[in-house]
């Protein structure tokens, strides 16, 4: 027993020694300008002289002064955006979860040229998403798009539609390339989780003449779901911190506007780095509380 634990603690040490660089480089990486963004968010500096700021406490979050309350936390603007982004990852999570499922599943069965389209399906999410999001732009242009081309041919619109530009469409259009783009993300992650199913139970439920369909929902989905609800944090880790596809899509149209969008907007635009970096706190904090209640409700086991 106690070389067993000898043993252990050894390994235990070379494991902290291995990972020693690797978390040295990710508390330089990440870890100071996180650092660095949340102590801002106290304070009133400005991007244009950030050599001369002072500590201010919470009032770029909360402070009432002269009877009003001022700060992110009451900015109406910031809750749109808040709104914005939880819609738009509940929705387009959703709609890539669906459809990465189906997709891994044909992708899973076995005909004739599968490697090739394995390959081929993996091109959105392979081209980067300033790319994806000029093409889409271009696309959906309301005068020489081919979308509204197309749909003007079948008889399905009487007029071009200002798809990003119209507030009633703006956010679907944003939906719409997201899902075209980041649905082979989910498929890929699903797929590998399908590719380590035994086969036994399959077997098993072919000679019991069990219906696919209920194959599908009895075994292949409680087998594969802790692969889904990985797939689905990442998904969601990414779209709630969505910046760019709305950006170039939309610019910062308040009907679109992101949690992202809004902390660039207050940086760069207003020169306000600490009510941007109050901003970009709130959204770190929303992200980890959000991707812990997935955790949670999916029950997925980490230590797995």
């Amino acid at each position: 027993m106690a070389k067993r634990s000898n043993l252990t603690r050894a390994r235990l040490r070379a494991a902290w020694i291995f990972l020693a660089p690797m978390l040295i480089v990710l508390v330089l990486v990440a870890g100071w300008p996180l650092g660095r963004t949340i102590w801002f968010g106290f304070t009133d500096a400005s991007l244009s002289n950030m050599s001369v700021y002072h500590f201010i406490g919470l009032d770029n979050y909360l402070v009432k002064s002269g009877g009003a309350y001022y700060g992110v936390l009451v900015d109406p603007v910031w809750w749109h955006a808040v709104w914005n982004t939880v819609r738009f990852s509940l929705i387009s999570v959703s709609f890539e979860t669906v459809l990465g499922l189906i997709v891994a599943l044909v992708l899973n069965a076995r005909f004739f040229g599968r490697a090739v389209v394995r390959a081929a399906i993996l091109i959105p999410w392979a081209i980067p998403t300033i790319v994806s999001a000029k093409m889409w732009g271009w696309m959906l242009h309301d005068q020489f798009g081919i979308i509204n081309d197309m749909l003007s041919h079948l008889g399905l619109i009487s007029h071009p539609i200002a798809w990003t530009a119209n507030p009633d469409t703006a956010m679907w259009a944003v939906i719409m390339v997201d899902v075209w783009k980041t649905t082979p993300f989910m498929a890929l992650l699903i797929l590998a989780g399908l590719q380590m199913l035994p086969s036994d139970c399959y077997e098993a439920a072919r000679v019991d003449g069990v219906h696919p369909v209920k194959v599908f929902f009895r075994v292949t989905l409680p087998l594969v779901w802790p692969a889904v609800m990985v797939a689905v944090i990442f998904r969601m880790l990414d779209a709630l911190r969505i910046f760019d596809l709305i950006y170039v899509l939309t610019s910062n149209s308040e009907g679109t506007m992101s949690m992202s969008v809004y902390a660039r907007q207050q940086l760069v635009d207003f020169q306000d780095v600490g009510i941007g970096s109050a901003a970009s706190t709130l959204l770190f904090l929303i992200i980890a509380a959000l991707t812990i209640v997935f955790i949670f409700a999916g029950r997925v086991k980490v230590s797995d």
